[in-house]
């Protein structure tokens, strides 16, 4: 089975705590085998998703949201 690779940038994470609820709510999303946040506190962090199947843009940006965060 392939696996699709997302790169997404998240704005406004500071902490663990933060990759933590980012981690969690991308990992919900339908598909997701696996998040992997570089975070660069304080600053813009690249988060790589890895999934079963291309993701939908709208339910990435929902997911990060919900955490409480914004795409850049």
């Amino acid at each position: 089975m392939s696996q699709t690779v997302t790169t997404v940038t998240v704005s406004g994470m500071t902490c663990g705590h933060c990759v933590a609820s980012v981690t969690e709510e991308l990992s919900e999303v339908p598909g997701v085998t696996a998040v992997d946040v570089d975070l660069h506190a304080g600053s813009d962090s690249p988060v790589t998703i890895t999934s079963e199947a291309p993701l939908d843009p709208a339910a990435v940006e929902a997911a990060v949201a919900e955490a409480g965060y914004s795409l850049r």
